[in-house]
């Protein structure tokens, strides 16, 4: 098969969770577990950091990335979802995984997968730790894909565990309380590995002091330090994910990360591992941001960033999916900006005309678009060389951009 036909079978033929939603979500490891012994357990043969979290968690993995590169280890990264192509999934030193990779690895494999039924992220996590192992990286940078405990990233025993923080997110999946998530992130923690929790949260915290008791766990809360770094990564919001990246680098033992690696690894993120859509600024004069934020938790802090920019007029491009508890999350929106709705091309893509209709019952006002590229194109024409244009409320509107 050519990349673009490997590629089309591993979107069509199996279930998804970012396209299709609660269907592809499974419910235990049996799957990856087998698929990993298949491949002669790869996750075994290099070490590995283990993020996981609500919001800032792949932030946070490319700043840990870029830190450790700057150090000169040889750095593996597996993230998800990708905004752009595949390949950005799986990382080394930045350098995307090659298409030859991947059109090697399913065909070498497809047989086993569609015999054990694997899911999507299933196969992209067996791929990502078979490329680590034959890259033979230094360490791997793993982020939860969803939740933890039954998370097919959850069969690797990391240097460090962290947990960013804890959202109402995926809350069919996950729980519909913050202790309930915290329970199904807090199973990360293993026994005698250092966690590192990014943010104190009153709700949250005495589940992961609890679970960190029970494995013996050395816990630190990464918010309570005080650091002076800097990120090029933009959004004041960018702090707490900071705080979490040293506190993490700093609980890890065997490696040796100094200052100036720490400062350097901060400060060129972007280029060390090729991270987009975070407070990314795609023109100027007139202003174009776009933010991957999509949940409550999130968009507090990005809303917060755009209230500090200076514009004549504001002009929001949005669409959301559709598990999403929309109207908590639209309350947050300005009221004073004109709005660009539009869905996002996945199945679990909100319909733009529904999304209106609950935009108009919170107060904000604008028209419905037919595509995201389409909303984007009017509003660009509709901007004055003072205005702002922010494009959001999912990380699949931002791909479409991008």
């Amino acid at each position: 098969m050519t990349y673009e036909e490997t590629i089309d079978w591993v979107f069509t033929r199996l279930p998804m969770y970012q396209r299709q939603g609660k269907e592809a979500f499974k419910k235990d490891l049996t799957n990856i577990i087998a698929f990993a012994k298949y491949l002669g357990n790869p996750e075994k043969k290099f070490k590995t950091i283990h993020v996981g979290g609500t919001n800032g968690k792949g932030s946070t993995s490319h700043m840990i990335a870029s830190v450790l590169q700057e150090a000169g280890y040889k750095v593996g990264l597996y993230t998800s979802p990708h905004l752009k192509n595949f390949t950005e999934r799986v990382r080394v030193n930045g350098e995307e995984i090659s298409k030859e990779s991947v059109v090697a690895f399913f065909k070498d494999n497809k047989e086993f997968l569609e015999r054990q039924g694997l899911s999507f992220f299933e196969m992209t996590v067996g791929l990502a730790f078979n490329e680590f192992a034959v890259q033979e990286v230094d360490i791997a940078v793993v982020e939860v894909g969803l939740g933890g405990r039954l998370d097919s990233t959850n069969i690797i025993i990391p240097e460090v565990s962290v947990i960013t923080n804890i959202g109402l997110d995926h809350t069919q999946f996950l729980g519909e309380t913050l202790p309930e998530i915290a329970f199904e992130k807090a199973g990360i923690i293993k026994n005698n590995i250092p966690v590192v929790i990014g943010q104190w949260q009153e709700e949250t915290i005495g589940v992961f002091k609890k679970k960190a008791k029970e494995c013996s766990a050395e816990l630190e809360v990464a918010s309570e330090k005080k650091v002076t770094y800097k990120t090029d990564l933009l959004g004041s919001y960018q702090l707490y994910n900071i705080k979490t990246a040293v506190g993490a680098i700093k609980k890890l033992k065997g490696f040796v990360v100094s200052e100036e690696h720490l400062k350097n690894g901060l400060l060129n993120v972007v280029r060390n591992t090729n991270l987009q859509g975070r407070w990314q600024v795609l023109q100027y004069n007139p202003k174009v941001i776009c933010d991957t934020a999509h949940n409550k938790e999130g968009l507090t802090y990005v809303l917060s960033q755009l209230k500090k920019e200076k514009y004549e007029k504001l002009h929001i491009v949005l669409g959301m999916v559709s598990d999403k508890k929309v109207e908590d999350v639209l309350a947050m929106f300005p009221k004073e900006a004109t709005y660009y709705f539009c869905k996002p091309e996945i199945p679990r893509g909100l319909c733009e005309k529904k999304l209106k209709i609950n935009a108009k019952a919170v107060g904000l006002k604008g028209e419905v678009y037919g595509s995201v590229s389409e909303a984007f194109s009017f509003a660009k024409k509709q901007l004055g060389e003072q205005d702002l244009c922010y494009i959001g409320g999912s990380t699949f509107v931002v791909a479409e951009i991008l």
